[in-house]
């Protein structure tokens, strides 16, 4: 097995989020983060399942290792579609990179992830997360007083997710909020496209400037500056710089792009 990359820190979960910066966190079965990474990484995967309405080639896994289970997501390169707006291979990549951001910040939007070889080579592992089947993810993504929706809206911002639909959407009972399936970010034009546009324009809370801080401090000489370029070219990293920056210097939410399709379809 090649060596995995881990972007940071992680015994049983889901669609896959664990913890937030700090890496002394734990997912929504009480795993350290540092738990979940670890097996991620080195335990082994036995494919159970294929998710046939992903675009891309993406197993449902059970994952074990040092007396540690769960169920875990496996996306490899090589089932990944080829676009014309991301270079060929790299959403993998990209999904880790989303992860890292997202630790980094403190926000925890985006599960354990670690990028490894599997059945199928090298790509993407990320912890399963139980969402809570009860929730209305229509009704719940159209509200404007969820603090995870707006912690999410601001990290879509950041990472340009280009493909923010209802169905990424992942509540879990507690009440937490995680998201899935970002490997259309970073690109360097502007690609913002989400079902999240109900704070356009409107400041941005404290803890979100907070978070940006931590994001422009690790990007410049931190553990994101190391990171970032692993998975994305020089142009999207300085690209991700720019649009911290942006968002510290105006502190709002963005506004739609006018060039570009502001929702993705299917929006759900």
């Amino acid at each position: 097995m090649a060596d995995p990359a881990v972007g940071g820190h992680a015994e049983r979960a889901g669609w896959a989020e664990p913890a937030a910066a700090g890496g002394g966190q734990r997912d929504q079965h009480g795993l350290p983060e540092a738990t979940a990474l670890d097996l991620l990484a080195r335990g082994e995967l036995e494919i159970r399942g294929r998710l046939v309405d992903a675009s891309n080639a993406t197993m449902y896994c059970d994952i074990s290792g040092k007396g540690v289970e769960a169920a875990c997501v496996y996306k490899p390169v090589a089932g990944e579609r080829p676009l014309w707006d991301f270079p060929e291979g790299t959403l993998a990549g990209r999904e880790l990179a989303a992860y890292v951001v997202s630790r980094v910040a403190g926000w925890n939007v985006v599960p354990p992830t670690v990028y490894r070889d599997g059945p199928f080579g090298p790509g993407m592992c990320q912890l399963w997360i139980d969402a809570d089947t009860t929730v209305d993810l229509v009704a719940l993504a159209r509200r404007n007083d969820h603090s995870g929706l707006r912690r999410m809206a601001v990290f879509d911002a950041v990472v340009n997710n280009a493909d923010r639909k209802i169905g990424h959407l992942l509540p879990v009972p507690d009440g937490h909020l995680y998201g899935c399936d970002h490997g259309v970010c970073f690109a360097a034009d502007y690609k913002l496209r989400t079902v999240l546009w109900q704070w356009r324009g409107k400041r941005l809370p404290g803890e979100a400037v907070a978070a940006l801080r931590r994001l422009q401090e690790s990007l410049a000489d931190g553990e994101l500056s190391r990171e970032l370029p692993r998975w994305l070219t020089d142009e999207e990293v300085d690209a991700t710089r720019r649009r911290v920056a942006l968002l510290l210097e105006h502190k709002v939410y963005p506004f739609p792009p006018t060039d570009w399709p502001a929702v993705p379809w299917p929006p759900i």
